[in-house]
């Protein structure tokens, strides 16, 4: 829309959102530590229950550690993760409750109320999961494409790269700039109507 009802203009819009793809192809350009650094600084803004953050990235770059990764993926993701310049490994850690004397400092009990929590780990995966959702906005803010998968062995990609952590698998995101065949043919979406109830 463009009648002022949004704050961002046309070309913010299209960038993040109404043109904005899944990209299943990427170019050889490699995606760096300071784009990366940028999109983490501006995505670690949204918000989260209790400022909770649970959010963890595992950037997958060298030939070794791409190869371990790709005999985890599902038979469809195999070649675009083997071939995408970044991958990330994105889980969320159960043990964000030792962060929160920083993260919410006017609760100074949190940490052990949380680390007596049995939901915890639903909790953190929730948010980590709504974090997700940022990231790849963000990676859109820097004017890459993200390629978010489920297609993998989460237990096999856990006891490859996480084995000593508390941390599950959200997503396997490759990211770059998307190829000249990156696209498939847009898929339609719901109208407001279809979504949108009051009661």
């Amino acid at each position: 829309m463009t009648d002022g009802t949004l704050a961002l203009d046309r070309a913010a819009q299209e960038l993040l959102f109404t043109e904005a793809r899944t990209a299943n192809t990427f170019t050889d350009e490699p995606v760096t530590d300071a784009q990366v650094a940028a999109i983490y600084d501006l995505v670690k803004w949204g918000p989260t229950a209790m400022n909770t953050q649970p959010l963890r990235l595992t950037l997958v770059r060298s030939p070794q550690a791409r190869e371990r990764l790709v005999a985890h993926m599902n038979e469809g993701n195999k070649a675009k993760t083997a071939a995408a310049p970044l991958t990330i490994i994105v889980t969320a850690d159960a043990d964000f409750h030792e962060h929160l004397p920083v993260t919410f400092p006017h609760k100074p009990d949190a940490r052990e109320v949380m680390a007596a929590n049995p939901g915890r780990a639903r909790m953190a995966h929730f948010n980590a999961a709504i974090q997700l959702g940022y990231l790849i906005v963000g990676i859109r803010a820097a004017g890459l494409a993200a390629g978010p998968m489920a297609g993998y062995d989460a237990e096999g990609i856990k006891k490859e790269f996480l084995a000593d952590d508390n941390r599950q698998v959200v997503a396997v995101v490759n990211v770059g700039r998307p190829g000249p065949d990156a696209w498939f043919d847009r898929n339609p979406r719901l109208s407001y109507d279809q979504v949108v109830t009051e009661i």
